[in-house]
């Protein structure tokens, strides 16, 4: 009998006893072997896309392994120790560094200035930027002339933005006093008076706000036009839509944007260090002594920089307390759009 045939095939095992091997085990098979190997092919690809992923990004991985991690992990040894960079031997200190902290006044005067600064200065930034970013989204024709206008602060340097407000907050000739004695109005001295030196860094720090306002604009672009249109048949005004509609929409946005600039202002040392400590005396008023800038002075002109490490440390744990307060509390208004409640 021919048993070539699959069916003549399955009838002659089954007539004399031979265990069923029929064709459908062996297609099944075949078809297995050809569905595992676009498989393998498929997983041989993903490997090679990752491993390509992890060549482009092996410069900055390299950076942050050796000038982030490294740099962290040598400040956290060298915060116990009496470090001499004169003669680079650092001696043994135990917890004296840390203790110093508490004993040093300049410390907790500096920590005061930028705790302050950052209560002033972050709520101004989110309200400016925010209100700048719903000023653009309005704006038709020529939208994309105006972002540019708005986004050209951000880009002039540090330096030549100082030289800028040393002109502008001169407390006799300062065109800003100028503007206010226009209207009657006596202008403050405000890189001398203790009581206007942190409002005159904070107006420095406002001028490069447009990075911001830049995220908060692609949040609002992302508002669906539905909802606006729903509520004004509603009879929703202006003011109900922004605090119904477009806050709710938009706290994503809100939330980032307030950690970060948090974070920012717990650092801050550009804007003050040009404006009142560049000539590197001691003229300069209390009220402008940030801890960056204290510590800066401990690494860079005292040479301590045990005691600079420990200072950094600190502010590194602060900054970490305050960004889980702020993430444990944000969570609770944030909305995400697709998040089941």
């Amino acid at each position: 009998m021919h048993v070539s045939c699959p069916m003549w095939r399955m009838v002659w095992e089954f007539e004399n006893g031979v265990p069923l091997v029929g064709a459908e085990v062996t297609a099944g098979a075949a078809s297995a072997g050809a569905t595992s190997r676009p498989k393998r092919a498929r997983n041989k690809y993903n490997r090679r896309e990752a491993l390509a992923g992890y060549l482009f990004i092996s410069p900055w991985i390299v950076g942050f392994l050796v000038f982030m991690l490294g740099a962290m992990a040598y400040s956290l040894v060298i915060s116990f120790s009496h470090y001499n960079l004169a003669t680079n031997v650092a001696k043994p200190a135990g917890l004296k560094n840390y203790a110093l902290l508490f004993e040093d006044p300049k410390v907790a005067t500096s920590l005061a200035n930028t705790l302050f600064y950052a209560v002033l200065a972050v709520p101004l930034e989110i309200c400016v930027a925010l209100g700048l970013a719903l000023l653009l989204n309005r704006v038709g024709r020529g939208a994309g002339f105006f972002r540019t206008v708005y986004y050209l602060p951000k880009m002039t340097p540090s330096v030549a933005t100082a030289a800028v407000f040393l002109l502008l907050l001169n407390g006799n000739t300062g065109a800003i006093n100028q503007a206010l004695g226009f209207f009657g109005i006596t202008g403050p001295q405000w890189l001398i008076d203790p009581a206007w030196v942190k409002p005159s860094i904070v107006l420095m720090t406002l001028w490069g706000v447009s990075g911001t306002m830049v995220i908060f604009l692609a949040a609002l672009k992302s508002v669906p036009r539905e909802l606006y249109e729903v509520a004004s048949l509603d009879g929703a005004g202006p003011v109900r839509k922004f605090f119904n509609i477009t806050l709710p929409m938009i706290s994503g946005a809100v939330f980032f944007n307030v950690i970060v600039l948090t974070i920012a202002a717990l650092q801050v040392f550009d804007q003050a260090y040009l404006l009142f400590w560049r000539d590197q005396t001691n003229a300069s008023p209390e009220a402008s002594l940030f801890y960056g800038i204290y510590l800066f002075q401990q690494a860079f002109r005292e040479f301590n920089f045990g005691f600079a490490a420990a200072m950094a440390w600190v502010l590194f744990v602060l900054i970490l307390l305050i960004s889980l307060i702020q993430v444990k509390i944000g969570n609770r208004f944030v909305y995400y759009e697709g998040e089941k409640r």
